[in-house]
């Protein structure tokens, strides 16, 4: 073999699972002594020597955390992932963590990380960021018995009771709820809401809670007043002028974020409230009201959950917090 053997090579050869070479490793006592011979026979024949270290992090309870280091965004939004990945490595090493950082260019890639790591037994645990409809990191972890959290929701499965899949999220429809009723408080009813497209799991979340609180209201014409545009500051302009020309008595707008909110504050010239969400820092240096989703929460849920050994619920919905700058309403 020119290569080094892996944890992989050695489950092959003893027909047995990589959690079972782990636990000869780690943990022999947990396995039967037939099983410990045959699996201690393929990593003599194979020469399998584990990296020192690596046996000695997989001996703790999650010692390293692997997460993904997204690329570089030019979005005003796109620090969201950076401010939770700042917040959870602060609190990470409070209590004695690490976070391991990788890169991947997508879905596959990463799961081929997520195969470099487990096979060298470089991390205990992942967290996986940006999660969407069928995603295939979740099922390749629980396939493989891998411990991990998601910051998002697993949308489109039984996300609120399955033990497989922990999970903490903010809660996007209440944060647009506090957003949209903050509005009305002010006096305005005809209020238009730009988000993503159709199919994005947070952001249809998003517009539920504007479409709800609009409908209790008993406002009408409510698909007259949604634009949806990609999340980029010149995609929020375009839509909040296309919202405008159908709605001359347009009186305030919700968004999906703040990169959106930006785009709409250019399109109406000042004259018309903006509400975003994210609470970036572009929103505190203009002055607009965004929704903040309380990231060291989300942080601290997710090293919670990772390091949970009980049998209590395995996720956590995080309320948001609208930020008001009064400012933005006049």
């Amino acid at each position: 073999m020119s290569r080094l053997p892996t944890v992989t090579d050695v489950a092959e050869a003893a027909g047995v699972s990589r959690q079972t070479v782990s636990n000869v490793l780690n943990a022999p006592d947990r396995v039967r002594e037939a099983t410990r011979e045959r699996v201690s026979k393929a990593i003599e024949e194979l020469g399998y020597r584990p990296h020192a270290s690596a046996r000695r992090l997989r001996t703790q309870t999650s010692s390293t955390i692997g997460i993904r280091l997204d690329p570089v965004s030019d979005g005003i939004s796109g620090s969201i992932l950076d401010r939770f990945l700042h917040a959870l490595t602060e609190q990470a090493d409070a209590v004695g963590l690490r976070v391991l950082l990788y890169t991947a260019l997508g879905a596959d890639d990463e799961i081929r990380q997520l195969a470099r790591l487990v096979d060298g037994a470089d991390v205990d645990a992942f967290v996986l960021t940006s999660t969407y409809y069928g995603d295939p990191r979740t099922d390749w972890l629980i396939e493989r018995g891998q411990r991990f959290v998601t910051f998002g929701r697993p949308w489109g499965i039984n996300d609120m009771t399955d033990p497989a899949h922990a999970w903490v999220d903010v809660d996007g429809r209440d944060g647009v709820r506090q957003a949209t009723e903050h509005l009305l408080e002010a006096g305005h009813r005809r209020i238009g809401y730009i988000g993503w497209p159709s199919g994005s799991g947070t952001g249809d979340d998003r517009h539920g809670g504007w479409a709800e609180t609009l409908r209790t209201a008993s406002v009408p014409d409510l698909d007259g007043l949604v634009e949806r545009a990609e999340d980029s500051v010149s995609a929020g302009t375009a839509a909040m002028r296309r919202l405008m020309s159908r709605n001359p008595g347009l009186e305030a707008v919700v968004t999906a974020s703040d990169g959106l909110a930006l785009g709409a504050l250019v399109a109406a010239s000042g004259t018309t409230p903006v509400v975003g969400f994210d609470n970036t820092p572009v929103a505190a240096s203009l002055g607009f009201s965004s929704v903040d989703q309380q990231l060291t929460a989300v942080a601290s849920g997710v090293l919670e959950l990772l390091t949970d050994s009980t049998n209590g619920p395995r996720h956590r919905l995080i309320a948001p917090e609208l930020v008001v700058r009064e400012e933005t309403l006049r």
